[in-house]
């Protein structure tokens, strides 16, 4: 079934048993206690899990282009025997590891280094507070230089081969794009001068490591920046990239300050691969395709048609290190899947927090959270099938423990259930199904549509009992909030309520966000049909949005000052702008005054102001429903986690990694 995803091929002297690489990312391991062993042990449960090729993180190449001391670099002598216990502990779980050659330019945080960060012209970079200073010609030469010795070291370290990073906006980018390079010397100026830089780097380190080890250069396929490199330009520069000598290019996809989302989960599966085909078509040696593809039945089709020769899956393999091995074993439902969530990956590297996985707690975890068996067997029931409960069900029962599950709802997934529905997060799907096979695997019992109670689990002999019951809607004292037409977000999402063409929304965090999102989508208009309108210009692109959109007027209202709080620094701001497109209001700094059976007053800037409204929706925050576990208290042993031990907006990352570890200690 897999045929294409399983065919060797060989980069250099390097054979890979597959078409599977995990693409780099940064994750901050080396940071914590334990540091670069930490990190090995990280990368080799990969290999185990039969990565075709793994590629570290970025690694720097000189002081003033890395992200500080804390951090991988490679610009030592001793950077290199630093790092030497990662390739050997990959190649002892028999994978294979490539070093990512890194410079991040203008990218690069003074706060970080300590340095000013430098690029090949002084502008200052949208998502940095310091401006850079501007490279000298002979600067230039010496950061080819430190490329060529870093690959140099990662070579004498053990690395398989070398990635040499010239995407996603930094310096080699940097250089290359006319929005970042305004120099008029022999490094700026025409594309052939802009491309200089990192066809100099390609070529010297490929002169300097020789013909048969590795060489990677992952080159920006689509910028994604007005007036950046054009589509001509770019396939010239893979050509020019593979007559230096390079055995691969790795297409990546815009740049850290582009205004189009490219890896968030609103992102369809696949969407990117077509600027890989564009190069595969212009170059001879191995293209490889990235960014959202998350599944090796979409990976074996890519490859099918042709439109690359490997597959780089990055954040897949912090969903799951077993990914691949699960997919050739032909167990696809067993993939802990990767849902673009970014909640516990990307956020928390921009927050200077080491990466983990929302879906899978242990990502990062490796020498801390092994999963042994128990010594005790124990009947463990756990109550509330939502994220907390299911992670804590599942590895209670992976353990040994004998586990009977009650649910109220007809379904297992909690609050989940809601963000499924929400246009763009069906890949909440994939986490629901994960784990309806898990439980199933692992003879775990579940009780649906019963709603547990305390006497019930005392005589059922239970010997320990997990609360994850999640929350209860906070109701806030408003003037007309039992009116007919006031209804809680939980109605909406279940259905349960009518909702009428003008919405106000009490409350504008995640959950009212979402729900907006919902709200204003016309669910009448299946993606096939709008594919279909489109091919055969039946509508053009404004007229399509007026169709998907559902003519309701939604109002978000909050007394805070910010919209959106709780959802993450990457995805926040690409929410809003949907919602901002598709009509939403945001009032903010607003006092409530009464609901009306025709609408909400409020007070905004000191004036009185009225809101006609046919439904209200209260999505005011939540408590945590925390009664049952009230009751057991000292009649059986008993544990709270997820939202019942602590209410928070949909908080699946907390919620997942309170129930992994509760699953451990009992």
């Amino acid at each position: 079934m897999l045929a294409n995803v399983f065919t060797p091929i060989r980069l250099g002297a390097l054979t890979l048993p597959n078409r599977i690489m995990m693409g780099s990312m940064h994750v901050g391991l080396e940071k914590l206690e334990g540091g670069v062993n930490r990190l090995a042990s990280f990368y080799a449960e990969r290999a185990r899990g039969e990565a075709g090729l793994i590629v570290t993180g970025g690694i720097a190449v000189c002081p003033e282009g890395g992200m500080g001391e804390a951090y991988c670099n490679i610009y030592r002598d001793e950077d290199a025997e630093r790092l030497r216990p990662i390739p050997e502990a990959v190649h002892q779980a028999g994978g294979r590891i490539a070093l990512q050659l890194f410079h991040a330019g203008r990218y690069a945080y003074k706060e970080a280094t300590g340095l000013t960060p430098v690029a090949p012209s002084p502008l200052q970079a949208p998502i940095n507070r310091t401006a850079p200073r501007e490279l000298s010609a002979e600067e230039i030469e010496q950061t080819i230089q430190a490329f060529v010795q870093g690959a140099l070291r990662a070579k004498a370290a053990g690395f398989d081969g070398v990635e040499i990073m010239g995407s996603e906006g930094y310096l080699i980018n940097q250089f290359l794009s006319p929005v970042t390079n305004i120099r008029t010397d022999e490094w700026g100026g025409d594309f052939e001068r802009r491309a200089r830089f990192g066809v100099e780097v390609a070529k010297q380190v490929r002169q300097a490591v020789g013909e048969d080890y590795p060489v990677i250069f992952r080159m920006s396929g689509l910028d994604i920046i007005p007036d950046s490199t054009t589509p001509e330009e770019t396939l010239r520069f893979a050509q020019l990239l593979e007559q230096a000598g390079v055995d691969a290019l790795n297409i990546g996809i815009g740049w850290h300050e582009s205004q189009v989302p490219t890896i968030s989960m609103m992102v369809p599966r696949g969407s990117y691969v077509w600027v890989a085909r564009q190069v595969k078509q212009a170059v001879r040696i191995p293209v490889i395709a990235s960014n959202r593809i998350n599944d090796l039945r979409l990976a074996e089709e890519i490859l099918h048609e042709g439109q690359c020769d490997l597959v780089s899956m990055a954040r897949p393999f912090l969903a799951d290190a077993y990914l691949v091995q699960k997919s050739r074993q032909g167990e696809f439902d067993r993939v802990n899947t990767c849902i673009a969530c970014n909640q516990a990956c990307l956020d928390h590297i921009f927050a200077g927090v080491p990466a983990s996985c929302l879906v899978n707690p242990m990502a990062g975890r490796e020498t801390e959270l092994a999963l042994v068996p128990a010594e005790v067997k124990k009947r463990v029931a756990v109550i509330g099938a939502g994220p907390a409960g299911m992670e804590a069900a599942r590895v209670l029962a992976e353990r040994g423990h004998q586990v009977t599950m009650y649910e109220k709802q007809s379904s297992i997934g909690g609050q989940l259930n809601f963000a499924r529905k929400v246009p763009g997060k069906s890949e909440f799907d994939e986490t629901i199904r994960y784990y309806q096979t898990e439980l199933r695997r692992l003879g775990v019992e579940i009780r649906l549509g019963l709603e547990a109670r305390a006497e019930e689990l005392i005589g059922e002999g239970f010997s320990e009992v997990v609360i994850a019951t999640g929350v209860i809607p906070r109701r806030p004292e408003i003037p007309g909030i039992n009116l007919p037409h006031v209804v809680s977000y939980t109605q909406v999402f279940r259905k349960e309520a009518k909702v009428g063409e003008r919405v106000v929304l009490i409350g504008a965090g995640g959950i009212a966000c979402d729900l907006s999102h919902l709200l204003v989508h016309n669910h009448a208009m299946p993606a096939q049909t709008n594919r279909y309108l489109l091919e055969q210009s039946l509508l053009d692109a404004k007229s399509m949005a007026r169709l998907n959109h559902s003519g309701r007027k939604v109002t978000m209202l909050r007394r805070g000052k910010h919209v959106g709080t709780g959802l993450g620094k990457t995805t926040r701001w690409a929410v809003l702008a949907t919602l901002k497109r598709q009509g939403v209001e945001m009032k903010t700094e607003i006092e409530y005054k009464e609901i009306t059976p025709e609408g909400v007053t409020v007070w905004e800037k000191g004036e009185e102001r009225f809101i006609p409204a046919d439904t209200v929706i209260i999505a005011a925050g939540a408590m945590p429903d925390k009664g049952l576990y009230e009751e057991l208290l000292g009649k059986l042993p008993v544990h709270l986690i997820g939202g019942a031990k602590e209410a928070g907006e949909l908080d699946a990352k907390r919620a997942i990694l309170e129930g992994t570890l509760i699953g451990r200690k009992i």
